[in-house]
């Protein structure tokens, strides 16, 4: 093995393997129920498989525009109209990405500058603070407090300044499930009224919404739509997290600024999965009648947990579950998933890693996108040992 002759001076010194990967590593390893890592343990509908068999026997194997196959775009551009009464362009406000978290940091990339202020809520998906960082913006905390994790207006107001160039959220939330209201998105519209502040929604679970709730998208308001770019992941919604294909939509102006840099750091993403997803979206109930899919899981997870000593906190969104463990261990949170691990045979995440210092509340997370003889036995585990 080669040795480098130099050291070598790391843009991202802090950041180590991600708390997803080890735990998943770790699951693996003690031969433990992962409900650590968010994805699926299902397959899904034959029938998409089918297009993209469809369209690789076609021919369609071959470079898609750098924006994304027209048709998906089109069909996209017509489920925004459908739910939100948003209009976007197909051709100039909607592109095809690599995953939402490369839509994410494209996103950044293309907009944030060195010294740029930005402002995210811990807390925080792991990919936004490296982003930010990566280009030399300054990033600003809003802290969500356990147990709904609502946001705090009058601090988000404190933290604006005349550097604030983009604010970061996220709804329906992960880790803590929580979902934003027609409220929040009021108080955030107040807030950025005559601005030039960019927002960026990261909607991947916006399918994902319960108890009758609507997903209060940006694109359904005008104000924000107006600035704000939007992600959403067709990873998410057709339980096909490792096919990696998002989009993002947004006005013209800031979609010529995106694609600027979406050219260079992805071009263009495949060509006959664009072509299967374009078909498939064609029958919106795929879409439509994953909220209640999701709610039977969460349902039979939190009745099951019932039995345990874990304090649910509320879900009313995404595919994942939060608890306090109080009752069982004053261990901090890394050392009881890991003790869950190794011991009970379950996996779980913690919620200090969503914060850069590490605040520790007690709490972890919990990932109920699983068949229910998975749910039923990690659940059993759990009972028996919590």
């Amino acid at each position: 093995m080669p040795r480098l002759p130099f050291e070598v001076q790391s843009r991202l010194p802090a950041v180590g393997t991600t708390i997803f990967t080890r735990m998943s590593r770790l699951a693996q390893e003690c031969g433990a129920i992962n409900l650590s890592q968010g994805f699926p343990d299902f397959e899904a509908d034959p029938e998409l498989f089918a297009r993209v068999q469809h369209w690789m026997r076609a021919g369609a194997n071959q470079y898609a525009p750098m924006a994304g196959m027209p048709q998906l775009r089109e069909a996209i551009a017509t489920k925004l109209q459908a739910l939100y009464g948003a209009a976007y362009d197909a051709e100039t406000e909607i592109t095809v990405t690599a995953g939402a978290t490369q839509a994410l940091f494209t996103a950044v990339a293309a907009l944030v500058h060195p010294g740029d202020e930005v402002i995210v809520f811990e807390p925080v998906y792991d990919s936004y603070i490296p982003a930010i960082e990566l280009q030399g913006g300054m990033v600003r905390r809003a802290r969500l407090q356990a147990p709904d994790y609502r946001p705090d207006w009058a601090e988000v107001a404190a933290l604006i300044s005349p550097r604030t160039r983009m604010i970061m959220i996220n709804t329906p939330h992960n880790p803590s499930g929580a979902v934003w209201s027609a409220a929040d998105m009021a108080q955030l519209a107040a807030l950025v009224r005559g601005t030039d502040i960019i927002i960026v929604s990261d909607e991947v679970y916006e399918h994902i919404v319960f108890d009758g709730a609507s997903h209060e998208s940006v694109a359904r308001y005008p104000a924000l739509a107006e600035r704000s770019l939007v992600v959403s992941s067709f990873g998410k919604t057709y339980h096909v997290t490792g096919w990696k294909v998002g989009y993002l939509c947004a006005p013209a102006a800031l979609m010529a600024e995106f694609r600027k840099v979406h050219q260079f750091n992805v071009f263009t993403v495949n060509t006959p999965v664009q072509l299967a997803l374009a078909d498939f979206m064609a029958n919106p109930a795929h879409h439509l009648e994953l909220a209640a899919f999701y709610q039977q899981k969460r349902d039979q997870f939190r009745a099951a947990l019932a039995a345990t000593r874990f304090e649910l906190l509320p879900c009313a969104g995404t595919y994942f579950q939060t608890v306090r463990y109080g009752a069982i261990s004053d261990a901090s949170d890394t050392a009881f998933v890991e003790w869950l691990t190794r011991e009970v045979g379950v996996a779980a995440i913690p919620l200090s890693a969503f914060f850069t210092d590490g605040r520790d509340e007690g709490v972890i997370r919990f990932c109920f996108a699983k068949r229910p003889e998975t749910l039923q036995a990690a659940c059993e585990r759990l009972e028996r040992f919590c």
